[in-house]
């Protein structure tokens, strides 16, 4: 593991930056992949699916009796961890609902604000060397608590043309209309044009590898919003003697299996603990089923030390990481001095896993630094907000003539003819 002691500011953004290609790298192949779906539809879909999935598809909606088989494979201890999860995530985020507001701005001139749901989305679910049954549990539930007309989803295929059964279990059970075996870019493309197949979507949600990211990106130049630029998992732990080193491993651990882009960092004051850290990473990464996958991703990571907690926020703040544990004894100052994080996960006892699957919050996180500027996943991220007025005749005559002078001083003749005839009708 890479440790740095007491870097300079100065270096901070080459020490922090993520090991990602950037758009520039991999939008060439995600481009023709586009155009190739834009113009050829179910048959591009076919054509990458046999060259990355590695299997040639006759269809790609999952029928009703492949949904059935997946629900007889799954077994009742994971349905039962699947039901309680689902209760937590939607008690939360129903909670997240809000009520219309309504203000008379002046005598006679109501303007509200009502919220409704986006009527078609998109969710992609990573399939691979990890099955993310889990996330249709963080998109699909709030979809369907916003009141989503459709909601479509699409996942990669194996080898043999089926989607893991988890998969299709949860995504029956939270209320996705229409599955699909497509995955990569081919399935932000389908979802992007819509197919002979696939639905068009207004929004696509969901995280992926490197080129899920950019397709997703390129997505909305074709006019269809995404949840976020969601690429490889990351995660930064500040902790101090307080805590628990076997404990901050086994965090750091759960975010590198992820895959070998994952990124994770441990921001500490304390020398101890950085190296009792590193001890316990490399005790436990050895028993674990994917440790090739681990160790490639722990390559990436940083053990940093600063010598006081106002670098410290300072840095993590300049990191803005996806997911961030803080195990120190002065916790309050970290909280409520943390500006950019997609997820916060406090004391010895919360690890990132809780948010991952079963706590109730959602798991869909802005990466790569977007936590500066991006929201998780929220209900909201479901719907849209808009505006109502209704002026009465009194209304009209409160604010016309403030209307008319604004509108001319800009020059817009029209806008301010639109008031003045109204006005005169009310001489």
């Amino acid at each position: 593991m890479n440790k740095i002691y007491n870097p300079n500011r100065a270096d901070w953004k080459s020490i922090l930056q993520r090991p990602t290609q950037t758009v520039a790298d991999i939008e060439a192949t995600v481009g023709v992949i586009f155009q190739e779906v834009q113009k050829n539809g179910d048959s591009a879909l076919t054509k990458y699916t046999q060259k990355f999935d590695g299997v040639t598809l006759n269809t790609f909606q999952v029928t009703d009796s492949e949904i059935a088989e997946a629900s007889s494979l799954v077994s009742d201890t994971l349905k039962s961890a699947i039901q309680l999860a689902k209760e937590n995530i939607e008690r939360f985020h129903q909670a997240q609902k809000t009520e219309k507001i309504e203000v008379e701005t002046s005598k006679g001139v109501q303007c509200w604000q009502e919220k409704r749901p986006i009527q078609k989305v998109g969710l992609y679910i990573p399939g691979g060397t990890a099955p993310l049954f889990s996330t249709i549990l963080m998109l699909a539930l709030p979809a369907s608590i916003a009141g989503c007309q459709e909601i479509v989803l699409c996942s990669p295929p194996n080898s043999e043309g089926k989607i893991n059964p988890a998969i299709l279990y949860t995504a029956a059970l939270c209320g996705v209309t229409k599955l699909f075996k497509v995955g990569g870019i081919q399935a932000i493309a389908g979802m992007t044009f819509g197919t002979e197949s696939i639905p068009q979507a207004y929004k696509i949600f969901g995280p992926g590898n490197q080129y899920v990211t950019v397709a997703k990106q390129i997505a909305t130049k074709y006019g269809v919003a995404i949840d976020m630029p969601a690429g490889p998992s990351e995660l930064l732990v500040v902790a101090d003697d307080t805590a628990e080193a076997a404990f901050v491993a086994s965090d750091l651990l759960s975010q590198a299996e992820h895959g070998v882009d994952s990124q994770v960092i441990l921001v500490s004051t304390s020398r101890t603990m950085i190296a009792a850290v590193e001890k316990e990473v490399e005790k436990q990464i050895e028993e674990l089923p994917r440790v090739e996958i681990s160790k490639k991703a722990i390559a990436n990571s940083k053990l940093i030390y600063v010598e006081d907690d106002q670098t410290a926020i300072d840095l993590i703040n300049e990191y803005g990481p996806e997911h961030y544990i803080v195990c120190v004894a002065n916790e309050d100052f970290y909280i409520d001095n943390t500006f950019n994080a997609g997820s916060v996960f406090i004391g010895n006892y919360t690890p990132e896993s809780a948010g991952d699957y079963a706590s109730g919050t959602n798991h869909t996180l802005p990466t790569n630094g977007y936590a500066k500027q991006y929201s998780g996943v929220n209900l909201d991220s479901f719907m849209k907000s808009m505006t109502f007025q209704k002026i009465s005749k009194e209304g009209i005559q409160k604010i016309g003539n403030a209307i008319e002078i604004m509108a001319e001083a800009e020059g817009l003749q029209a806008h301010k003819n639109a008031v003045t005839l109204r006005l005169n009708s009310l001489k």
